[in-house]
């Protein structure tokens, strides 16, 4: 007897399985823990907010804002701390960017794979999730010590830089992984050289994906504080810098010295420091978005 089936034949219904519901159920469930996941987070992170701003929105003036710290409360003030933040991610992103996607162009479009080339992608990869202390300690071995650049500016940004750089060469390797290959191939074909593809067409288009790259790592390294404690940065300075080797502090040091008082004032202080530090993030990170819409708007292709 010959029994007829439908597995294979076309325009044929599929066999019925009766693990469907089952695995829509399985579904449904884990989609529902990571949405309750989601929001906890949101939530919690909402409240803390809320908190700060309640906490230190009293504290917020233009006096805040232009006066030096003070040991009274009611005088403090962040201004060097703030003008050492712009020092630190100036120069940090003067360092970092540049040699990162250097490194990430040459990786990507001239270096031979082999072992060699495996084994620095392993270590970019494992430097990049290496904790920041590690590099407070290498930069105090390095630059503040055997460099001789003491407890200054200078020594801060290579340190933040050594920091972010793991980051910014992994983002733009992947940006320009992200380029069609078919658009290499077209120019080549047309007689281009390899300097000529990567200035006028990989960069261009890989220029989005590097920018956000920029606003990841810089965004991480405005906000660290373990590198330059290890390295020394002051907590208490009253007055600005004005070459790189002069001594420094940013704003996470500051909110960190007057988190560690016992007098309420400063932790009030202290949460109108973290609200400037959120709006300083906020307007860095609009300002990094503004520019890589820009570039992708206007990108050749």
């Amino acid at each position: 007897m010959v029994h007829a089936t439908n597995t294979g034949t076309l325009g044929a219904e599929p066999d019925f399985d009766p693990r469907l519901p089952q695995r829509r159920r399985k579904a449904l469930i884990v989609r529902t823990l990571f949405f309750l996941a989601t929001v906890f987070g949101l939530l919690v992170l909402m409240i803390l907010m809320i908190d700060v701003v309640a906490k230190g929105f009293s504290w917020l003036d233009w006096g805040f804002v232009s006066n030096f710290p003070s040991r009274h409360p009611e005088e403090a003030g962040i201004k060097s701390a703030i003008v050492g933040s712009l020092w630190m991610m100036g120069l940090t992103a003067l360092f970092a960017v540049p040699v990162s996607v250097g490194a990430a162009v040459y990786l990507t479009e001239y270096a031979r794979h082999g072992w060699f080339y495996n084994l620095i992608q392993l270590n970019i990869s494992n430097l990049a999730g290496v904790p920041s202390v590690l590099y407070g300690i290498l930069g105090l071995g390095l630059f503040v010590r055997f460099m001789a650049l003491e407890r200054s500016i200078l020594a801060g940004a290579l340190t933040m830089t050594l920091l972010i750089m793991p980051i910014l060469i992994i983002s733009a390797q992947e940006a320009l992984k992200a380029v069609p290959q078919g658009i290499r191939e077209s120019a080549y074909a047309l007689g281009a050289t390899r300097s000529q593809v990567i200035w006028s067409h990989l960069l261009p288009m890989a220029t989005p994906g590097i920018m956000t790259g920029i606003i990841l790592s810089l965004s991480r390294a405005v906000g660290e504080t373990a590198p330059l404690i290890m390295i020394g940065a002051l907590t208490f300075i009253a007055f600005l810098p004005e070459t790189v080797m002069d001594p420094f502090t940013v704003l996470p040091i500051q909110i960190f010295n007057w988190t560690s008082r016992p007098q309420a004032e400063f932790q009030e202080i202290a949460a109108a420091a973290i609200v400037v530090l959120m709006i300083f993030l906020f307007l860095m990170n609009l300002s990094a978005i503004s520019l890589r819409n820009h570039f992708e708007r206007n990108r050749p292709y």
